[in-house]
């Protein structure tokens, strides 16, 4: 059985992620991996910014919003990616489908819970026609205006009564997710800047222009496990099952279909492409500075190998990723902004004169890069807090 070392893991991940060599373009970038996380709306343009020598932020705004090669879109584990338009098929039917049946039977159980409706299916059925009856009159709308134009939108839900973090919070945005993630609806122009998210919001077919057909939801799963693992693996079974918030049964299947390899990860069951099992070469010297939810930094469910005994530091007890400081295939420490705004590191070990040297000039490049823009992480990290 073919073994993977830990060292030959982070050889593969410099590569792959393009965290020792570039990548070639934004909308390549986001189809290697799958998506880019984007929760937080400045995540996206740092993950790029970290892989795509010269990236600007119009380079991302305008494959976004111009040329639309790429678009905001709810899938894997109810998260908020950048993804391929061109794969947007395969992610609906392998991932967001099964977002979107949740989203709706939470909505319309709390729908008949607030009295708002007695059948809530038809009070949702009644809200999505509107919305999208609204939209393909007057084009791309933010949700603030759909709100208040649509009566049909109107009701709010109280997840916690009585409780100090409950209240009354609108159904209307729900519409929207439930809109969104079906893939009826996509979030068109920004009305924020590049660190907010304020969208209009647009009807996909028009946004997007001709689309493929729906994918089988079996064919979607092997394409889109075979790219992932591409990229991420060798990877365990609990590392898929985790990265697309499916069951193991779900990955399991998926590896049978793509004929996956079973291989050693250090006494531990690991699975590669079967095409994929020459021996990586080791990289020059990298040093990288990933922002929060990197796709990097949240890659695989078991991190150990490249996180080491830094998980209290710089992951929230929500496991969400702060910003991260990386020297050859291990993360090392963090980085901020001080009070001027340059990029300061925080190293949890040391790494010597080289690796501490590498850092710096990233965060000179990157303070030069912002240029005065302020940002902070949306879920930061314990050393990001400090």
């Amino acid at each position: 059985m073919r073994t993977f070392t830990f060292a030959e893991r982070r050889a593969r991940l410099a590569r792959r992620h393009f965290l020792s060599r570039p990548a070639s373009s934004v909308a390549d970038t986001a189809g290697s991996f799958v998506g880019l996380h984007a929760t937080d709306p400045c995540t996206p343009y740092f993950s790029l910014w970290a892989r795509l020598p010269g990236f600007t932020i119009d380079d991302l705004d305008r494959e976004l919003y111009e040329r639309r090669t790429v678009l905001k879109h709810l899938a894997m584990r109810r998260t908020l990616w950048v993804v391929r338009a061109g794969d947007l098929s395969l992610v609906q039917a392998g991932a967001s489908d099964r977002v979107a049946g949740n989203e709706q039977r939470k909505l319309v159980g709390d729908v008949e819970k607030a009295g708002v409706a007695a059948d809530g299916g038809r009070w949702l059925d009644t809200a999505c026609h509107a919305v999208l009856a609204h939209l393909r009159e007057h084009g791309p709308t933010p949700a603030a205006q759909l709100r208040a134009a649509l009566p049909e939108l109107a009701g709010s839900f109280d997840p916690a009564p009585g409780k100090r973090w409950g209240g009354e919070t609108p159904l209307s945005p729900r519409v929207l997710t439930v809109l969104g993630v079906r893939g009826e609806i996509v979030r068109g122009p920004n009305d924020g800047t590049w660190t907010t998210s304020r969208p209009r919001w647009a009807i996909a077919s028009e946004w997007l222009g001709a689309s493929a057909p729906p994918a089988e939801p079996d064919r979607a799963r092997a394409e889109l496990v075979r790219t992932w693992l591409r990229t991420f693996g060798p990877a365990t079974v609990t590392d898929i099952k985790w990265w697309f918030g499916n069951t193991l049964t779900w990955a399991r299947h998926a590896l049978r279909d793509i004929d996956a390899v079973e291989v050693d990860l250090d006494g531990v069951a690991g699975y590669v492409l079967p095409d994929d099992l020459e021996v990586e070469p080791e990289p020059e010297p990298w040093a990288a500075l990933l922002p929060g939810l990197d796709v990097t930094t949240m890659g695989w469910f078991d991190r150990d190998w490249y996180l080491g005994g830094h998980r209290p530091h710089v992951f929230d007890t929500n496991g969400n990723g702060g910003p991260t400081a990386w020297w050859n295939g291990r993360i090392v420490g963090g980085w901020g902004q001080d009070a001027d705004g340059r990029i300061e590191l925080h190293l949890l070990e040391e790494i010597g004169r080289d690796g501490t040297r590498a850092l710096r000039r990233r965060a000179d490049a990157l303070t030069e890069w912002l240029a005065g823009v302020r940002t902070k992480p949306r879920f930061p990290s314990p050393l990001s807090k400090r």
